[in-house]
């Protein structure tokens, strides 16, 4: 009896350590697919948006510095055509260059344009509605000038401020000024003209002007003011 108890009892601790060394093999594939899933479900990293191009600085210049003979820069007072192909007339605009130097346009708001060329406003405008249209073709227009103005004072018949279509010489807007009045100095006349903060005074000899000196006689640029004494 002693000897079937022994025998029934060894098994019995046979069989609980086979069950125990079972338990792992099963539960370990379990864990390993719980693994996967939980790899499989978690969100896959937010691509990160494509960094937008660097703008080219806008260098607005002087217009007093500028011969306008060879080279335009736009100013106060004109009148703009801008025009954007195949965007017409969602984006197409007569525009006037506010005292400010800026202009309104749909999409970019306000831009600067005084102090530019043209072709600068163009570049510029290309590269702001990029952001809004793939490959803009912008064109830039220049309808009306109004900001190339001379004065004239002094002892001169019609005094006052000039507007100017083309460039133009000291004489020619004397010449404008329906001459020199009877008591002029005309080997007194200058031009005042600024350079950004300084002004310069530069001569102008009408007599040696009148007697064909003609290196004499040079050309105004905008701002300038003819002071007849």
């Amino acid at each position: 009896m002693m000897r079937v108890m022994s025998i029934v009892l060894a098994s019995s601790v046979c069989l609980a350590s086979l069950a125990r060394a079972q338990e792992p093999q099963q539960s370990q594939p379990q864990t390993e697919v719980q693994t996967a899933t939980a790899l499989t479900d978690s969100p896959a990293p937010a691509a990160s948006a494509p960094a937008a191009a660097p703008r080219t600085p806008v260098v607005v210049r002087d217009r007093s510095n500028i011969d306008m003979a060879k080279e335009y820069l736009i100013g106060p007072e004109d009148v703009l055509d801008v025009t954007v192909w195949k965007n017409c007339p969602d984006l197409c605009r007569t525009v006037p260059v506010r005292p400010d130097g800026k202009v309104s346009l749909p999409l970019v708001n306000d831009v600067q344009a005084a102090g530019l060329t043209p072709m600068d406003l163009r570049r510029q405008l290309t590269e702001h509605l990029s952001e809004f249209i793939p490959t803009p073709e912008v064109s830039v227009i220049v309808r009306e000038v109004h900001n190339f103005k001379v004065a004239i004072v002094g002892a001169v018949k019609m005094p006052g401020d000039y507007e100017l279509k083309s460039p133009a010489t000291v004489l020619e807007l004397l010449a404008r000024a329906q001459g020199l009045t009877e008591f002029a100095d005309r080997n007194r006349i200058v031009v005042l003209r600024q350079n950004g903060s300084t002004t310069t005074r530069i001569p102008f000899n009408y007599g040696k002007v009148a007697k064909g000196r003609d290196q004499d006689n040079f050309y105004v640029r905008a701002g300038d003011i003819i002071v007849v004494p």
